[in-house]
This record gives structure tokens, C-alpha cells and sequence, in this order.
């Protein structure tokens, strides 16, 4: 009897320790949160995306580009029509006049203002930049380049910062009138507000939430979105010590940018500066109070609330806001009408975000991990100022999904087994202007033009050619060549017995010739007289960074290469020898605008200039005579094109390669599961690179000629030195003292034997 009192005494004792023990977990837990709290707000707050332009279109008098052209391009900026264009990004066609006002932008060489212009439009070229109103012409004008895309964090969250300062009070009301009545006067949790909600869910008016905003934030900007009563009152203590820590200005301003407001493709819309520009194509200081209540409204539910999916719904809930701000005094009666009455005011084709160029953000994205970590191209906002030109890219698209459904449907082929891969590079500065990976230009998965690694055929033999000549003392364009039967017997390997495309030998040919007309047999001995070590590192020289097997076959493009990786190879002779990197970069701005890096013109010299000169005759007489020149249907002969045709093995693989004077194209069509198409260079890609460059206006090809070289007629047939009247005379350039000294017997029909006989008999 006499211990039951000491049990009584020991059990408040053990509640106080278990009370004490509850305190100090609470204060670990506290302080913990408390410095998640900190850690987070006082950090990077944000992940900004890197944002990646295309070029700057820049008008000036003379410029080509036709009307059909600048409407191509007004859509890509995400300009609007307006019946009297006032604001920044706005437009009217008057006849071949057409009236805008461009957007401000912040280029790496300083900020760009707004400006109000006139551009007049001679037939396919521009007659005229004015300022608006002004008789004075501008010599150049440069606007805002478009957004293609951008590089997103792990979650793909899409926003532009805004500051509270910037933010049109109009925007604060609605946000308080509807989300947090008691903002500025709760310290992070509003206990009337959690009552009155409580009462309205028990009495069976529906589920109605108590949060403020500085609950939402938190929960948005800390912790995960399960509905359990452990993550809710983590939640109200983080609010609290949020408060605590933090002015209102600076919560507002964070909930501001942080809150999710729609979807874009798998890009999503946080913040309302974002939701200004993806809704409205407006900065957020200019939207209206009607535009400012729809996007608050829209927070309940951004998918429920849809203006473009849902759009009366989204009107009857943005009436409501409206309402609410009338309650709370933030608007009069007469605005309230005019808000309700307004249009929903949204654009029907939101600005770009998702890219409608993957191929081409895929090679920047490559590029940029060269100098930049991923975690930073995803989180820093970086400005990406890249060389694509979207008009190059149109044709480079149109001309390959065209090309490919014609191929299909005139040789009975089943739709869609065809595919394609495009490269347009300007031959002055390797920049590339368009990459297609695919006859789906927008397809973001497996791209072609970079990572299709497919035999190259006849592309090669250029290079072979070129070594060849890089020896004039061995061989110029007329050195004949044996291209008779060829049977290569090595050990622990087959017998090689390369055979011609039409089936036949052509004996003792011009080294011109053989090229001209592609022969195998002559290529092939050619190569194996050189070296094939030679002309495997010349191939590496040009632009083939990886290691290449010298079989035999290599000397007819057995290996594998990319269309880039071709492209490269190309673009150094385009460059008469000059090899230089392809980019599709210019320069990186940060998200202040500041200059990070530029990329400039690197240049390294791989050959000789005299060498590229001749195998460069060489290629212009593919076209115009050779294997090529079916080109003739799409480009006049007087351009000069350059270019080589390209078929593998059981025609599985059709190429063209070719440059004009200022651009460089390369063009694959095959099959994905390796089968043959039937189609040769000239039959297959080539038709797609001659649609695409008729539609571009290219410029003739003129290169340069070095001092050293000399033109000397030629007999296209035995090579030897001719008169310029001979029957079979051709002038051929040579690298001085190269030429053949010995004549060929002129063709006694020819004019030029018939006036050298006549002087004969006056003077006999």
C-alpha cells in the first residue's frame, strides 16, 4: 500500500521528460528548416534556362529578300498584325510597303531601342529602310533575332525574372484580392483564414484551402505537393520562419517568379513574366488589368483555366477575379465593366519556347559542353547568339520533305521508308545557317545530319584527286590514268575488283575525266599509286578528326563518315584549303548582358591554294558536264557550281556535296535499316540540294586564282598540249610549269588546222 504513491509521483516526472525530449526535437527540426529556409532564399533562387537565338535579320537597301519572305520572318518573331502598328512588335502591309516597330533588344554591342520603320520592297529585294514619316533612308537596321529554343533545367521550368518594381500594381491587387487577403498583415499563417476555411469544408461548402501565399510559396519553393498533415505543418513553420527572416517585398517578388502557370510541350510556364510574354506576347509591365486578373486566376488551376483550351471557362473565372478586386476596393465600378467586358486578349500562337529547330539546337548544345558544364548552360541563363538563318532553314526542310515524297511516289517506294539529312554552311566563315536531321524537321530524336554514320562513296575520290595534285610534277588535270581492269590480291583478305557504274573500262583517261565522270577503276589505281596512308591523312587534314581503316576500298568511300563530318571536309575546299571549323555559334551574353564569349574566325591552312584551285575546275566540270549535270534543271550553268555526286554499294546510300559562291550544302537520302534505295547521288540527293539552292538565290562561284597557275589548252583525249581551235580543245588550268610540253596532231577537220593549212599554201 504504501509504494502507490511514489508510481503517481514518478509519472509526471516521466511526462516532463518526454515533454522536454518533444521540445528539443522540435527545436533540431526547427532549426533545420530554418536553415533550408535560409540556404534556399539567400542562394541562386532560380534555374535559368540558356535562351538560343537565331541570326539577326539586318534590312538594308538592296538586301534580297522578297515579301513572302519578311511575312516568313514576322511569323517566326511572333509580330502582330495591327491596323495602325503603335507598339513594339507590331506590323501593317501597305501594298509593297510594309510599316513596323521593332522590338528593343540587348545585343552583345549594346542595347537596341525601339524603333517605328517603313520598309519598301522592290520585287525580291528591299528598295528602302525609313524611320516612319521620314524621307531619309537608313542604311541598316537590325531586329530583334528569334527565339529557337532554349536549354532547360532538370524539370524543364521555363521563366524570366521580373523585380517587384516592374510589376503593375494592377497584378499585386488581383493576387491579394483572390490568394491572400491578410498579406501584409499575417506573420506567414492567417489563423482566421485556416478557421474560415475549416468551417466551410466541415459545413459541406466544398474543400477550400486556408494557405497564404507565403504557405504556397513554400510549398512550391521547399517541399514536394502530398497532402499529408506532417507536410502541412512543416509547411506553417516554414511560413513563419520565412517571415521572419524575409520582408514582404521580397516574398511577393519570389512568389512572382516562382508559381507555375501553364504548359508549352514539355516546357513549363513558371512566373508571370514568363506568362506575360507565353499568353499576351507582352512584357508584364504593359499587360492590363482585365490580362492581369486572367493570369491570377489562372493559378487555381492553370490547365483547368486554359484561355487557349478552355477559354470560357477561363473567362468566367477571370470575371470573378475581377470581381474580387471590386470587393476589396481595388477597382471602381466603371473599370469593373470595362475589365468584364474586355476579350480574353490572348495570342493565338504563343512565342517560341520549345524548338522548331532540334537538329540544329542539338549541334549548339554539343558545342557549348566544350566550354561550358551542362548545370550552367541549364541554370544560368546564359544568352546563346547562333548563325542559323531560318530562311536557309526553310528551304533546307521543304526542299528535303518534297524531294523525298516525290522519290517514294514515282518509284513505287512505301511512304516514309526514305530518309534525309541537310548542311548549309557559308563557305566564307564555316558558320552553319541550317541543319536538318530528318525528313520530320521536328522530330527531337535521332539526328541524322549528326550522328548517321553511313559509307560516303564517291564523295571521297576529291580527296583522292587532291593529293594527286598536290604533286604537280607527278600529276595535273591532264595526266592520264589506266582505268582498265583492276584485280588486288592481299593476304588474309578477298580479292578487291572495283568495277565502273556503267559497267565498262575506259582505258588511258585524263585525270580530269576520271573525276568528271567518277570512274572507279582509275580512282582506285590512282589512290593505290599515291599511297592509300596518304590520302588517308590528307582526308584527316581536311576535317576528319577520328581514325580512319586505309583499305583499299577506302579510296571509294567505304568508311563511314557523318553528313557533318562531310561537311567539314568540304567546307575546308570550299575555302580553297583553309580549314575552318564549322560553328553555329557567335558569341555568349550572360542573362545581364554581358559579353561572355565571342567565337571568332579560326583559320588554319591544310593546302596549298593551287592544288584546291584545280581539283575546284574539276568539280565545276562535274557539273557541267559530268555526273552532275542534271543539275542544269534547277541552277543556270553561269553560277559555276561546284559539286560531287555520291552512291554506295547497292545504291543504299545517295549524297551531293557542292558549293556556289557563297554557300557550302551537303545532302544524304537512305533508309534507317540500311537497304537499298535504288537511287544514285544524281537521282537521289542531288535533286533535294539543287530544289533547296534554286530557292536561295546563290551566288556564282569565282574563286580566286592563285599567282602561280596557267591556263593552257588541252586534247580532252590524249591529254597532250592542244591548239585552242582543235576539235577536242579544252582550257585547263595547271600549276605554272606543270603543263605538257608535247602537242597532240590537230583534227585536220578543225577550224584551227584549216586556217593553219591555209597559210600553209599561201606561203609554200
Amino acid at each position: 500500500m504504501a509504494r502507490r504513491p511514489k508510481a503517481k509521483r514518478r509519472f509526471p516526472r516521466f511526462l516532463l521528460l518526454f515533454a522536454l525530449l518533444g521540445l528539443a526535437v522540435a527545436a533540431v527540426v526547427t532549426a533545420y528548416l530554418d536553415l533550408t529556409v535560409r540556404e534556399r532564399f539567400e542562394g541562386k533562387r532560380f534555374a535559368l534556362p540558356a535562351r538560343v537565338y537565331a541570326r539577326a535579320l539586318e534590312l538594308y537597301p538592296g538586301l534580297r529578300l522578297s515579301r513572302a519572305e519578311m511575312v516568313d520572318e514576322l511569323a517566326l518573331l511572333g509580330y502582330r498584325e495591327a491596323s495602325q502598328p503603335s507598339d513594339p512588335g507590331t506590323f501593317r502591309w501597305r501594298g509593297e510597303s510594309l510599316e513596323l516597330v521593332t522590338r528593343p533588344f540587348a545585343f552583345g554591342d549594346g542595347r537596341q531601342p525601339s524603333q517605328a520603320l517603313q520598309v519598301e520592297f522592290w520585287g525580291s529585294q528591299v528598295g528602302g529602310v525609313f524611320p516612319r514619316g521620314e524621307n531619309r533612308s537608313l542604311d541598316l537596321v537590325r531586329l530583334d533575332p528569334p527565339l529557337i529554343g532554349g536549354i532547360y533545367p532538370g524539370e524543364n521550368e521555363d521563366r524570366l525574372l521580373v523585380k517587384l518594381d516592374e510589376v503593375p500594381r494592377h497584378v499585386i491587387d488581383a493576387l491579394i484580392a483572390v490568394e491572400d487577403r491578410r498579406f501584409y498583415s499575417h506573420l506567414g499563417i492567417d489563423p482566421r483564414g485556416i478557421a474560415r476555411a475549416l468551417v466551410t469544408t466541415v459545413s459541406g461548402g466544398g474543400v477550400q484551402g486556408g494557405s497564404t501565399l507565403t504557405q504556397q510559396l513554400v510549398k512550391n519553393f521547399y517541399l514536394s505537393a502530398e497532402r499529408t498533415l506532417r507536410r502541412k505543418l512543416t509547411e506553417m513553420v516554414m511560413a513563419v520562419l520565412l517571415e521572419v527572416h524575409y520582408s514582404k517585398q521580397e516574398i511577393l517578388e519570389t512568389y512572382l517568379n516562382e508559381v507555375y502557370l501553364g504548359q508549352d510541350g514539355n516546357r513549363a510556364i513558371h512566373g508571370f513574366g514568363l506568362a506575360s510574354s507565353y499568353y499576351f506576347d507582352k512584357p508584364l509591365e504593359r499587360i492590363g488589368v482585365a490580362e492581369a486578373a486572367l493570369l491570377v486566376g489562372m493559378l487555381k488551376g492553370p490547365s483547368q483555366y486554359s484561355p487557349r483550351a478552355q477559354p470560357k471557362r477561363a473567362l468566367e473565372r477571370r470575371n470573378l477575379v475581377l470581381a474580387q478586386m471590386a470587393e476589396t476596393g481595388a477597382l471602381s465600378e466603371a473599370q469593373l465593366r470595362k475589365a468584364q467586358a474586355a476579350p480574353l486578349g490572348v495570342v493565338s500562337r504563343p512565342p517560341r519556347g520549345t524548338s522548331p529547330y532540334p537538329a540544329f539546337l542539338q549541334l549548339v548544345h554539343r558545342q557549348l559542353r566544350r566550354d561550358y558544364r551542362d548545370e550552367d548552360l541549364r541554370s544560368e541563363g546564359l544568352q546563346i547568339f547562333t548563325s542559323l538563318d531560318p530562311q536557309v532553314q526553310r528551304a533546307a526542310e521543304g526542299a528535303l520533305s518534297r524531294r523525298l515524297a516525290r522519290l517514294e511516289k514515282g518509284r513505287n517506294i512505301k511512304s516514309g521508308l526514305l530518309q534525309g539529312a541537310v548542311l548549309v554552311s557559308s563557305t566564307q566563315n564555316g558558320e552553319l545557317q541550317a541543319v536538318v536531321g530528318g525528313r520530320d524537321p521536328r522530330y527531337e530524336g535521332f539526328n541524322r545530319a549528326l550522328d548517321a554514320l553511313r559509307p560516303i562513296g564517291s564523295l571521297v575520290k576529291p580527296v583522292v584527286y587532291l593529293t594527286a595534285l598536290q604533286q604537280p610534277g607527278r600529276y595535273t588535270l591532264a595526266s592520264p590514268l589506266d582505268d582498265g581492269p583492276l584485280l588486288l590480291r592481299q593476304a588474309g583478305t578477298s580479292d578487291w575488283e572495283p568495277k565502273n557504274y556503267d559497267k565498262q573500262f575506259h582505258g588511258r583517261v585524263p585525270l580530269r575525266s576520271a573525276l568528271v565522270n567518277s570512274y572507279n577503276v582509275s580512282t582506285a589505281r590512282l589512290g593505290l599509286e599515291l599511297g592509300i596512308p596518304r590520302v588517308m591523312e590528307n582526308l584527316r587534314r581536311l576535317g576528319v578528326d577520328r581514325d580512319l581503316p586505309g583499305y583499299a576500298s577506302s579510296l571509294l568511300g567505304a568508311n563511314a563518315l557523318s553528313p557533318l563530318e562531310v561537311t567539314q571536309v568540304y567546307q575546308t575546299l570550299a575555302s580553297g584549303g583553309f580549314r575552318t571549323p564549322l560553328s553555329a555559334i557567335r558569341e555568349v551574353l550572360t542573362a545581364e548582358g554581358e559579353t561572355l564569349q565571342r567565337y571568332p574566325l579560326e583559320v588554319e591552312q591544310e593546302s596549298e591554294a593551287a592544288p584546291v584551285y584545280l581539283l575546284t575546275a574539276a568539280l565545276q566540270d562535274v557539273v557541267r558536264e559530268g555526273t552532275a549535270r542534271g543539275l542544269a534543271e534547277y541552277l543556270s550553268p553561269e553560277l559555276q557550281v561546284a559539286g560531287k555526286t555520291g552512291t554506295t554499294d547497292d545504291y543504299r546510300d545517295s549524297w551531293f556535296a557542292g558549293f556556289t559562291g557563297d554557300r557550302l550544302a551537303v545532302v544524304w537520302v537512305g533508309r534507317d535499316d540500311n537497304e537499298p534505295t535504288g537511287l544514285s547521288g544524281a537521282s537521289g540527293a542531288m535533286g533535294v540540294w539543287g530544289e533547296m539552292m534554286a530557292g536561295l538565290g546563290p551566288e556564282p562561284l569565282l574563286p580566286p586564282e592563285p599567282e602561280n597557275i596557267e591556263r593552257v589548252y588541252i586534247d580532252a583525249v590524249s591529254g597532250l598540249r592542244s591548239e585552242s581551235g582543235c576539235r577536242n580543245a579544252v582550257e585547263l588550268p595547271f600549276i605554272a610549269g606543270s603543263a605538257p610540253s608535247e602537242f597532240a596532231p590537230c583534227d585536220p577537220e578543225s577550224m584551227g588546222r584549216s586556217i593553219e593549212n591555209w597559210f600553209e599554201r599561201i606561203f609554200r
